[in-house]
């Protein structure tokens, strides 16, 4: 943490006071913390949870250090790009367990019955987290490869 003071003065009738104030200014968070905000569904700047109205809506700014989520339109294309990943992800380490378990003689209609509820379920429960872990991303990785973005102000 880092710590700044400030002086200033108050007049009060005849006589002037000096104070101090200490304002107390948290580190910048490391990339593998702001990466876990994302996964646990945080802000990544602060790490403030509560986002989500519902399971579906994003809050427009963290109610914490009102961090503007959606930084240009159409910022999400890649929560949705994470979210494909995801759910490709599960549908593979899943298809190849099952054809691996029924080997050699691959029951068909049962291994659908299995995958296509996994195509449909994934991407609709993992749909918030695909936005905090793409903010995250976002955050941590990319635009500290670009040497023309500000970083933003300390809340």
């Amino acid at each position: 943490m880092t710590t700044h003071s400030a002086r200033g003065h108050i007049a009060t009738g005849n006589r002037c006071s000096t104070y101090v104030v200490a304002v107390t200014i948290p580190p910048a968070p490391t990339r593998g913390r702001t990466l876990w905000w994302g996964f646990t569904r945080r802000c990544p700047r602060c790490g403030q949870g509560h986002l989500f109205r519902r399971y579906f809506t994003l809050v427009a700014d963290c109610p914490r250090c009102r961090l503007h989520f959606e930084r240009e339109s159409g910022y999400f294309a890649g929560a949705l790009a994470v979210n494909i990943i995801v759910t490709g992800a599960v549908f593979a380490v899943v298809f190849v367990a099952l054809v691996a378990a029924t080997a050699p003689h691959i029951p068909v209609l049962p291994l659908l019955a299995v995958l296509v509820p996994i195509v449909v379920v994934v991407p609709i429960v993992y749909y918030p987290f695909s936005k905090t872990v793409w903010m995250a991303v976002d955050r941590a990785i990319l635009m500290r490869l670009d040497p023309n973005e500000r970083p933003d102000d300390r809340w």
